[in-house]
């Protein structure tokens, strides 16, 4: 963060001081709020959940070098009290990113948020210094803190937004607002909590009505290929720039398709030119991600031929999303496990069909959250494609969902052992030890709460004994 002394900091969150010796002391190291990252000249946030009260370790952080706490009580060492620590943090993001002159790139979507911010980040980190969202920490607090990170020599602040309501995203614009807005896609996800795609557009839109006039430098990044997203270049005044594979996509492209390894390639076309990519990440779903990739970095004045060689440079920098790691024996486990919605489902078992072409090839399926009412649907659909796709196997985890899954593919394959449902992850384990050969290809996904990524960790472990670890 850029250093504030602790008055500037609590004349901007509206706190008391206490028990601060000087005033005028400074805040030069990160803003956290897990006491174990406190440091010399950090600022320790403290938050009082319903297990864990951060206001217990105020002694410990300011023992380890904080400067002081952020909390909503005295604490008996330097503190600034205020009544609403969430508040007092997006309050001190706002003020630090204003003071800035970094460009702040802002993005949101059903699916594909994170891979596609890890995306943007190193390709503009070729061209300046820059921050960006860890993992998905997307929301009120995680994205002030990323926020805070900034310092004076970042030149590109990429912000990852999650909603799960109408307002969310206005909120975040709030504290962070962008000067460039990307909005991938309205899908399926939280379906169950926004009640239709037609709120969940509503409420990924309010992301390009935050944005600037066209004339302040503001630009709308938008999904040419999904009509609900298009849609929304009419809720912006800022300039609108389309990617996709469309005709009609500023940043489009052509000739599309997947290496033997199952990793696409494509001709990317830019307003500034036309360069091949080649990704080292797996499956067709990226291509669209890479585009929005581009796009933005287009805006941001780099070549097509520098943005292809950073797009076919990119890995992924966050765990347990494609992750591909074959073993000694042959058996390649690929670990999508972090979540899971309809369309990023669908997304990794054609994913997993590329990969496995004339191999064997299991998916280890479990039940994808906050569908609503679309929940059986959704589901029988996921399980019907595995078959079509000519999954060798569909292996369904867990309790009803995963009975939907596994009776879509049932209803849909001409015999009965193309899919299994198994009570649980170390059911999954145990089975798969017993049938896989050398050359199976293995997806494991679902949604967090199942915890699949242990069945990707057993199969790794080169202790063949070991067992998935209890959450």
């Amino acid at each position: 963060m850029i250093a504030l002394s602790l008055a500037e900091i609590a004349e901007v969150v509206g706190g008391q001081m206490h028990d601060i010796p000087d005033p005028s002391a400074e805040v030069t190291g990160p803003v956290v709020r897990d006491s174990r990252e406190a440091g010399p000249g950090s600022l320790f946030v403290a938050f009082a959940g319903e297990r864990v009260d951060g206001h217990d370790f105020a002694a410990a952080v300011v023992a380890a070098g904080a400067a002081a706490v952020l909390g909503s009580r005295p604490v008996g060492v330097p503190a600034i009290v205020v009544d609403d620590v969430r508040a007092a943090l997006g309050a001190l993001a706002r003020h630090v990113v204003r003071r800035l002159g970094a460009t702040l790139v802002a993005l949101t979507g059903s699916a594909g948020k994170t891979s596609t911010k890890d995306l943007i980040a190193q390709v503009l980190r070729r061209k300046a210094p820059t921050v960006f969202t860890p993992g998905s920490l997307n929301n009120e607090i995680g994205l002030p803190l990323t926020a805070l990170t900034a310092t004076e020599e970042t030149a590109f602040l990429v912000l990852e937004m999650g909603a799960r309501g109408i307002g969310h995203i206005r909120y975040l614009t709030e504290l962070t607002p962008p000067r460039i807005g990307l909005v991938l896609n309205v899908g399926s996800a939280h379906l169950g909590e926004f009640g239709g795609r037609e709120q969940i557009a509503q409420a990924k839109g309010e992301l390009v009505e935050a944005l600037p006039a066209a004339g302040e430098g503001g630009v709308a990044v938008l999904n040419a290929d999904d009509p609900h997203v298009r849609a929304m270049a009419s809720r912006t005044t800022a300039k609108v720039i389309l990617f996709g594979e469309s005709g009609e996509a500023d940043v489009r492209a052509e000739n599309v398709r997947l290496t033997d390894s199952g990793q696409p390639a494509f001709s990317l076309h830019t307003p500034s030119g036309a360069s091949d990519v080649t990704m080292r990440l797996y499956g067709e779903h990226h291509v669209s991600n890479a585009l929005a990739a581009a796009a933005v970095a287009h805006e941001l004045g780099m070549s097509a031929d520098e943005i292809a060689v950073a797009l076919s440079e990119a890995g992924s920098l966050s765990r347990w999303r494609m992750e591909v790691t074959e073993r000694p024996d042959g058996v390649t486990v690929v670990n999508d496990a972090y979540n899971a919605n309809p369309e990023s489902m669908k997304a990794a078992l054609r994913a997993l069909a590329a990969m496995g072409r004339g191999r064997r090839t299991w998916a280890v399926l479990g039940k994808m959250a906050e569908l609503g009412d679309e929940a059986l649907a959704e589901h029988d659909a996921v399980g019907r494609l595995a078959v079509r796709l000519n999954v060798s196997k569909l292996v369904a985890v867990g309790g009803r969902e995963a009975h939907w899954l596994r009776l879509g593919a049932y209803n849909e394959g001409s015999w009965g052992e193309e899919s299994v449902h198994v009570s649980d992850a170390q059911a999954a384990v145990d089975l798969l030890r017993s049938e896989l050969r050398p050359g199976d290809v293995v997806l494991v996904k679902a949604s967090r709460s199942v915890g699949l990524e242990g069945v990707a960790a057993a199969l790794l472990d080169t202790g063949a004994e070991g067992e998935v670890a209890a959450r």
